[in-house]
């Protein structure tokens, strides 16, 4: 029970954080790929509305070098905070993974107890039936709590982990479009007609 106890918790914990970052962080992704060059200020503001999210952190990161940095330089530093950022997303999910090895080796122990218990009743002279069922119950008991909880576990730790992959392939993502929208380069639309390239490579330049 314990187990159980421990294991809901941390599955209502890492099921709303995992959720909440990974719908933000499409919201974010698509933001951003909307976005024309970057500079300073509109990092600044995207980072304001990614806060809480560790996008935000990517955001802020590219906001200190904007203009300093470029190229495979702002690529390292985008790749470190990635990096520092990974183990809070699978954060007290080792919890989870020890409790999928704990919880049937725990109802095996509950069984052999049971077991050794039915046949002290079997050993005892004028035994009563019932008794040595309850023994065999208690066992049955055990292994199926523990069985329990171990498939509990196992679906929603593999869950976890594969929103985990999303989100990190979502900072990629942010990481990736940040270096394209920072290099100095136009970010031209694939759908505008040539006329509409032309006018946005104009822009651009006239900017500059």
């Amino acid at each position: 029970m314990l187990l159980l106890l421990v294991e809901l918790a941390v599955m209502v914990d890492r099921f709303w954080y995992l959720r909440r970052t990974l719908s933000r962080g499409d919201a974010i992704v698509h933001e951003l790929s909307g976005q024309g060059r970057l500079d300073r200020e509109s990092l600044d503001k995207l980072a304001e509305h990614a806060d809480g999210l560790p996008e935000a952190s990517l955001l802020r990161m590219a906001a200190t070098h904007a203009g300093h940095v470029k190229g495979e330089a702002l690529a390292n530093r985008l790749e470190e905070a990635v990096i520092t950022l990974a183990p809070q997303l699978d954060r007290r999910l080792w919890l989870l993974d020890t409790i999928i090895t704990l919880a049937p080796l725990l109802g095996l122990f509950g069984t052999i107890v049971g077991m050794f218990h039915a046949f002290h009743v079997l050993a005892a002279p004028g035994h009563a039936p019932t008794e040595v069922t309850g023994g065999v119950a208690d066992a049955l008991v055990a292994t199926a709590s523990g069985l329990f909880i171990a498939i509990l576990g196992l679906l929603t730790f593999n869950a976890f982990n594969n929103q985990v992959r999303l989100i990190l392939l979502q900072l990629d993502s942010v990481k990736t479009m940040l270096l394209n929208r920072m290099d100095g380069q136009p970010m031209l639309h694939p759908d505008a007609d040539p006329s509409e390239r032309t006018a946005q490579v104009l822009a651009v330049a006239r900017a500059s």
